[in-house]
């Protein structure tokens, strides 16, 4: 160090301890790069958890941990399936891309946790209980109608509320143990239209609710879209629940909207809010709050930062998203948490000890497309970019078969095995232009073979592009890049996706030896 102080000079080395200092201390804007929309959250002690949307996925309701409100890492789920319909179980031609389960709230009351949420696929709305956040058991109870984007609330007279709704926002009471609505309990408007403080002309109404009480007073935060702008963050005040209600603008930069408040164990205030990223999806920011005049004012001179004074980030992997060798130990999870399957799976069609070693994906049914079949196995891509890849053994597949590596939205790509007339095919699709079209093929003349799907988001580049090798090591690309723009009809970030599937006979299978994921990608 002596040295370095000699041909660098004191400032110099200042300067170069400053900057290292900032690197290994502070926290940056977005604090998860990856789609985790729709966030509650709450601190019990000095533990911070939060839960998010994953719709049409299963397990559902995530549920996070953090000691620091930057660094967090997956516990559990609230359900491992949300309902069995034809819709969630992708039979007889149904699906609920961009619907399932919606924006949860989540809430600490007497010794148990509330997550909750709201389903369009089941008209219900669904709250989940347990004692313990991080093991459960979650004890599930639903009821009729599905209240959209509504806020758990439960006041300090022992009263249950749920605000709802979008725009005209209602409140309606629930029982004790907010298993259902009391008896007799009558909703009532709660604000007329609280998308007035950032203009009503046009654009989307406020939604997504988030209440809390400070200091005795009601805090309602919403988002709303005023036509012409941006996504802005709304708060409405009151003295008592049932208002009257005043509300200002509390945020409008970048679009970073939707979410609620947060406070450290020392006093110091956050808003958790998110942005619309395009293809990776929904990403989590935090937004430094200061109290003015019985207000919460959000940002920095009204703008997002992109330094929090924090500690920094330690990557998402393996917290987030990670690799899998697919070997279990006794004891071990079937699958970790970081992977969730598209719809709900059927269990009898896959396994990780029928070869040691290996995820095998088997074939029930015939299917006639990628989106309509079963057992997909999914986890998130990540910015500002990333890589997934696996090896997979295909002596298995069937004539009319197709197993590989997917890059899920609406507008998918893949990249895999299919077997025809006994004879196997590398092949590369897209469905960029909204139909899948096989754009690449080459014939495959082993039994193993490796995939690789590269994504890069910086910038909202959007772009992905798909590899192949015949040992693991020298990579060929195959087919064309895709472009991956953020759709309404799937509502959710790509997501990285080994799949097996049928289109002439069941009763093949294909065998993953590991997926593996980097927050890097091959420079070209």
């Amino acid at each position: 160090m002596k040295k370095l102080f000699v041909r660098l000079g004191w400032g110099a080395v200042l300067l170069l301890v400053t900057v290292l200092g900032l690197n290994a201390q502070t926290a940056r804007n977005p604090i998860i790069y990856a789609d985790v929309p729709d966030m509650a959250m709450i601190r019990v002690g000095k533990t911070y958890y939060m839960s998010s949307t994953t719709m049409h996925l299963s397990p559902g309701l995530p549920i996070m941990k953090s000691n620091d409100l930057v660094n967090w890492q997956l516990v559990g789920y609230a359900y491992d399936t949300l309902a069995n319909v034809d819709a969630l179980n992708l039979t007889n031609g149904k699906s609920t891309y961009g619907r399932g389960s919606w924006a949860s709230s989540l809430r600490y009351h007497n010794g148990t946790y509330y997550a909750t949420t709201f389903a369009q696929t089941t008209g219900k709305t669904h709250i989940y209980t347990t004692k313990n956040i991080e093991k459960g058991p979650w004890k599930a109870t639903s009821f009729k109608p599905s209240y959209h984007d509504h806020s758990l609330f439960f006041d300090d007279d022992g009263r249950v509320y749920l605000i709802y709704g979008a725009g005209k926002l209602r409140l309606v009471e629930l029982t004790a143990d907010a298993s259902g609505v009391k008896p007799g309990t009558t909703e009532q408007i709660l604000i007329e239209n609280a998308s007035t403080p950032s203009g009503t002309g046009g654009g989307l109404p406020a939604e997504g609710s988030q209440l809390f009480k400070v200091n005795g007073k009601y805090y309602l935060f919403n988002i709303t879209w005023p036509k012409g702008s941006m996504r802005t963050v709304v708060i409405h005040r009151a003295d008592r629940i049932t208002g009257p209600w005043e509300g200002r603008v509390a945020l409008q930069d970048l679009g970073v909207a939707q979410g609620g408040l947060i406070d450290t164990p020392d006093g110091k205030w956050y808003a958790y809010l998110f942005r619309d990223f395009g293809g990776v999806g929904r990403i989590p920011y935090l937004v430094p709050v200061t109290w003015e005049d019985g207000w919460p004012v959000l940002g920095v001179n009204g703008k997002v930062p992109e330094t929090l004074d924090l500690p920094a980030s330690k990557g998402l992997i393996p917290n987030l998203v990670a690799s899998d060798e697919f070997t279990r130990k006794t004891g071990d999870r079937p699958l970790p948490l970081v992977w969730q399957w598209n719809h709900n799976p059927d269990n009898s069609l896959w396994s990780v000890v029928d070869r040691k070693g290996f995820l095998r994906l088997k074939t029930g049914r015939v299917d006639t497309s990628f989106v309509l079949a079963r057992n997909t196995l999914t986890q998130r891509t990540i910015g500002p970019e990333c890589s997934g890849s696996t090896a997979l053994d295909v002596s298995n597949l069937k004539d009319g078969d197709f197993a590989g590596l997917s890059l899920l939205q609406k507008n998918y790509g893949l990249v895999g095995v299919k077997r025809e007339n006994g004879q196997n095919f590398l092949v590369m699709v897209s469905a960029a232009s909204g139909k899948p079209v096989e754009i690449q093929r080459v014939s495959l003349a082993q039994k193993t073979v490796y995939l690789k799907a590269e994504c890069n988001f910086t910038n909202r580049a959007d772009l992905a592009h798909f590899f192949y090798s015949l040992d693991g090591k020298a990579w060929q690309a195959i087919g064309e890049p895709l472009k991956m723009p953020y759709t309404i009809p799937h509502f959710m970030g790509y997501r990285f996706g080994l799949f097996t599937y049928a289109t002439l006979n069941p009763g093949g299978f294909a065998d993953f030896d590991y997926f593996r994921i980097d927050d890097k990608t091959t420079k070209k």
